[in-house]
């Protein structure tokens, strides 16, 4: 198991510097070094300057985390009036937009509303593009509005049939594992003997860098009563599995909001949807969906933690603008150094699936 942050304090460094000090009028003082008279001259001073290395290097992996697509064959919308469509491909502009590089792209379920080939078709012709050109491995789950042998077919170009998706991708010495928790013709979603078994093994293991378990029906309780209905049932048998594993997160969608927990003592991170939401300010008890507050998560895996970053969807109004140059610029001159990443794991990269 990997183990939390020690607490200990980073390391200060120190290097030597050679500084110019040019003033023609006066004197011209500054940290760490002695007032300077030399008018119309430039001397050079050494001096030792201390650096903070900040509490956390730069992550060892980064993970784009979307939920919910719920796309539909032939862009038809949602209830009439929702573009599930539309709002995927505006996260998808806006990821790309940012600059950022996720090394894998992992979508938790529900990725067509009525498992329908041609929604899976376009789903691919939304992200494969986008995955190729920010060089990101797509990693597919399986979700309860989801079909198995459509999903085999459409995204993954197997053979249709119906049992059960789980597999296994490597991202360096990171292993994220795709469990299939959706129940033919049902919402609730469960995990079968042969499926806890498979893991077991799997688990049995401990990847190099910790293993990611990607699900859709996520382990936890929901705030809205009616989900109770769809949630994933027989949680301890997965619980027994998953306890002193080196697993060191969940990632899951189906509530269609953000929402953390633990289970088995592992965090747990449900993404909200990309199509739409549901509102927590509906009175309690009841239940109220809504065309808006979208959002997706970033992942950052680090040595000792996995932090993950809830992003809406959407332009809201600048309040102020501080670009990557300036920003070293400050972390410079305030002495303050970011460590790299570790040297990247090597691992296997192709997935294991569970025998059909």
């Amino acid at each position: 198991m990997l183990h939390a942050n020690s607490g200990a304090r980073p390391a200060e460094e120190s290097e030597i510097k050679k500084i110019a000090f040019h003033d023609p009028f006066r004197g011209w003082s500054r940290r760490h070094a002695a007032r300077v008279h030399a008018p119309f001259r430039l001397r050079w001073w050494t001096v030792r300057v201390k650096t903070r290395i900040a509490e956390y290097p730069r992550p060892d992996h980064f993970l784009l985390h979307i939920s919910d697509t719920h796309l539909l064959a032939g862009g038809a919308q949602l209830y009439g009036s929702v573009d599930s469509e539309a709002h995927l491909r505006a996260l998808l502009d806006e990821v790309e937009a940012s600059g950022g590089r996720p090394e894998a792209i992992v979508f938790t379920g529900d990725l067509a509303d009525r498992g329908e080939p041609g929604a899976y078709q376009r789903l691919r012709e939304l992200v494969e593009p986008l995955a190729e050109r920010l060089g990101s491995h797509i990693v597919w789950v399986m979700g309860n509005h989801d079909d198995r042998g459509a999903f085999r077919s459409g995204l993954r170009g197997d053979a249709a049939t119906g049992e059960p998706v789980d597999e296994v991708h490597w991202i360096g010495g990171l292993r994220i594992i795709v469990l299939d928790s959706s129940v033919p013709g049902h919402h609730y979603g469960d995990v079968s003997e042969s499926q806890l078994d498979w893991l077991a093994a799997e688990l049995a293991s401990p990847a190099p860098e910790g293993t990611i378990l990607a699900m859709h029906h996520p382990p936890v309780p929901s705030v809205l009563d009616l989900a109770v209905s769809v949630e994933l049932r027989d949680q301890a048998q997965l619980a027994e599995v998953l306890e002193g594993s080196d697993v060191r997160s969940i990632l899951a969608g189906h509530l269609h909001y953000s929402s953390t927990a633990t289970f088995a003592g592992i965090p747990v991170s449900v993404a909200s949807a990309s199509c739409y939401t549901q509102d927590l300010n509906v009175p309690v008890g009841g239940t109220r969906g809504r065309d808006g507050a979208l959002a997706y998560n970033l992942v950052h895996v680090y040595p000792t933690t996995v932090l993950h970053s809830v992003v809406p969807l959407g332009a809201f109004p600048t309040l102020d603008y501080i670009d990557a140059e300036e920003s070293a610029r400050r972390l410079a001159a305030d002495g303050i150094r970011i460590p790299p990443a570790r040297t990247p794991v090597a691992a296997p990269a192709e997935p294991v699936t569970l025998p059909a």
